[in-house]
């Protein structure tokens, strides 16, 4: 088969559009399985509006696998945030609204970047395996946000906080059909996609997952680049943890649990390739919606709860087995 023939081409076309023709395979699939009932506006709009929360953290998780690393304290890190988010806000109340929910969205973020630098400091400085790194940053934020709060989930919030989990952007020219958590997830989808596909950052983060030792060579300040997408992940965590605040109207310590395998899951989904190297932004969005949909659909047709773990399970390992064909394939021609 020649490089430049119709079959390769449109074998080509299949693998780029691979996803989204799954997720438009999936999507007729449940329709018909759930009698029109996933298709359902108020359905869509509660789909989008869960994974929005999963979609933010994602992004960024697509900037850290790229670069060959991994980050398991996203979900822990939420819940933090969410906690520090809180507690700022609630001892803020007598300022006004605005005033208010600014001083807990700074510091949820503040703290979500924080955790995010101790880590890529750690992996890029000492070379110790990302893996272990964000495994004990996974442990320590979980544990620090059940201190933080005694185990309780923090009440009395400012009201307006509500609108940032539960209301809509433009409702007077949309109605209730763009949730402000889908706004920030859509906002955050351009500008790290332009990141990772228009800039000088993205091509590094490319490289250092391609070849470290090339990337170096070719003058790409690596530590640099590791460190920044961790602090990036750590900040998107803290938005997260914040908008789950305002979902909620509380500060709880135990949410985000196994957050980063539906995060990790739909990174690696999209086509992010877990060897690094490979990977784009709007792989990730499709992956959030294939998982979301998939989530939605089995709570839909009344799957049992510990079968939908099975499914996922086996959907991040058909994704794996996948990358790795790829990757094959591609090294053959």
């Amino acid at each position: 088969m020649t490089a430049g023939s119709p079959r390769t081409k449109i074998i080509d076309w299949l693998i780029a559009l691979r996803m989204p023709l799954i997720l438009v395979a999936l999507v007729v699939s449940v329709t018909i399985l759930t009698e029109g009932r996933f298709t359902n506006q108020d359905n869509l709009i509660n789909v989008m509006r869960q994974v929005s929360f999963e979609a933010i953290i994602a992004f960024g998780m697509t900037l850290v696998i790229v670069t060959g690393g991994i980050d398991l304290s996203v979900g822990s890190l939420a819940a933090l945030t969410g906690v520090v988010a809180a507690a700022v806000m609630r001892s803020t109340l007598d300022w006004s609204p605005v005033a208010c929910i600014a001083a807990g969205l700074f510091c949820g973020v503040a703290t979500g970047a924080a955790v995010g630098v101790s880590s890529g400091t750690i992996v890029a400085f000492f070379s110790i395996p990302p893996f272990i790194v964000t495994l004990a940053a996974m442990l320590i934020a979980r544990g620090l946000a059940f201190i933080i709060c005694d185990g309780k989930p923090v009440y009395e919030l400012p009201a307006e906080l509500h609108w940032l989990g539960r209301g809509y952007a433009l409702g007077p020219y949309l109605g209730k059909l763009l949730p402000v958590p889908v706004l920030f997830m859509l906002t955050l989808y351009g500008v790290t996609a332009l990141l990772l596909s228009r800039t000088v950052f993205g091509r590094g983060v490319v490289a250092v997952g391609s070849n470290e030792e090339a990337a170096r060579l070719a003058g790409i300040p690596v530590r640099r680049t590791k460190l920044t997408v961790y602090l990036i992940t750590g900040a998107l965590a803290g938005l997260a943890g914040v908008l789950h605040d305002a979902k909620l109207m509380a500060g709880d310590p135990k949410i985000g649990e196994m957050w980063e395998l539906n995060v990790i899951a739909a990174v690696v989904v999209g086509g992010t390739s877990l060897f690094g190297g490979r990977g784009s932004v709007t792989g990730t969005l499709v992956g959030v919606l294939i998982i979301g949909t998939l989530n939605n659909s089995l709570n839909l047709l009344q799957v049992e709860h510990f079968w939908q773990k099975v499914v996922l399970g086996g959907v991040i390992l058909t994704a794996s087995l996948a990358d790795a064909g790829l990757r094959k394939l591609e090294l053959r021609r």
